[in-house]
């Protein structure tokens, strides 16, 4: 009979955000994968988790994939976590899980901290409808072609970036959606230094040493009165939001 494979959402800062489950499942699986075995040694020591590891990143992860499979189909289990948050989000994970449906291997996903959720419900932008875009393209082209589909997006737009890339990525979205977008830019989320701006003053071009600084368009209009109609040409405003945070989600 095969093993199951355990999607497992790991704290994106504050321990005590990962659950009772997951720290159960990852007691009793015969292996964990993880996205670095040495940042995850330290989650593992914290809560005197002693199973065996073994390394599962983008940089191997089709080839090892098919020998995680290789194990469960023997009837091994096998958990499966990122450096922080849930796995294959933005994260190695979705080879893997796809490798599994192929050959009938069973998967369940133990949910727990996402950075993209935690944003979105801190920004103060519509949660409806929303777009997750995760992190950019660093290359010119790629990026140009995936801005270009994102300018005339109605719905709230969450994008993870690392700090150092900060305010280039903020040059290239000013460049390209122009006016009329706000802003939230959260950082160090659940942490104990934890920000969440809105409505930034940047301009591109502008010198700073933090990369926290964010460029922010005109304020969108104020929220109505249920009693009172709303003019059409609301519905042409859209607010984004930029999620960044030094842990990758």
């Amino acid at each position: 009979m095969a093993g199951t494979l355990y999607i497992c959402a790991t704290p994106i800062g504050n321990l005590e955000d990962i659950t009772s489950r997951v720290l159960r499942v990852l007691s009793e699986v015969d292996l964990i994968a993880c996205e670095d075995t040495r940042t995850s040694a330290h989650l593992l020591s914290r809560f005197d988790i002693h199973t065996k590891t073994t390394s599962y990143h983008k940089f191997n992860e089709h080839t090892k994939a098919q020998e995680l499979v290789d194990m469960m189909l023997g009837g091994a289990n096998i958990a499966l976590i990122s450096d922080a948050g849930t796995p294959a989000i933005s994260d190695p994970g979705e080879t893997l899980v796809r490798l599994c449906g192929q050959y009938h291997v069973p998967v369940t996903s133990l949910p727990g901290a996402n950075a993209c959720i935690t944003a979105l419900t801190l920004s103060g932008k519509s949660t409806r409808r929303f777009a997750f875009e995760g992190f950019l393209p660093s290359d010119k082209k790629e990026l140009k072609e995936i801005l270009a589909e994102l300018k005339d997006e109605r719905r709230t737009i969450v994008l993870y970036e690392a700090p150092h890339r900060l305010i280039r990525t903020l040059e290239a979205l000013s460049g390209v959606l122009g006016e009329g977008r706000e802003i939230t830019l959260c950082r160090e989320l659940t942490k104990k230094f934890e920000t969440v701006t809105a409505k930034l003053s940047w301009r591109p071009g502008k010198k700073s040493r933090a990369a926290s600084m964010c460029w922010s368009s005109p304020e969108s209009p104020p929220m109505r009165s249920r009693r009172k109609k709303r003019p059409r040409s609301s519905r042409c405003h859209f607010r984004s939001m930029w999620q960044c945070s030094r842990i990758r989600e």
